[in-house]
């Protein structure tokens, strides 16, 4: 099972050196280590930032003025579609 707090730290040192506000998911790359290949992982899960970005982007809600508010949407994602419990 993934660890809510793992995956926030990791989501949050991917995501912090975007320039906020973030207006779409394109607004990231540039401050992803590997780009859109970036991958987030924890217990048994695994998934890219494109993964992300597909699977469990149904709370996006674009702009996102923080990395804070950003991180806590795509946590609620991973929730809805059921990759956390």
């Amino acid at each position: 099972m993934a660890d809510e707090d793992e995956l926030r730290e990791q989501l949050t040192d991917a995501f912090s050196g975007a320039d906020y506000p973030v207006n779409s998911p394109m607004d990231l790359v540039p401050a992803l280590p590997e780009g859109p290949e970036t991958t987030f992982s924890s217990g048994d899960f695994e998934m890219t930032a494109m993964e992300l970005n597909t699977q469990a982007s149904g709370a996006a809600n674009f702009p996102y003025d923080s990395v804070e508010e950003l991180v806590d949407e795509i946590i609620e994602g991973l929730y809805d579609e059921g990759y956390l419990e």
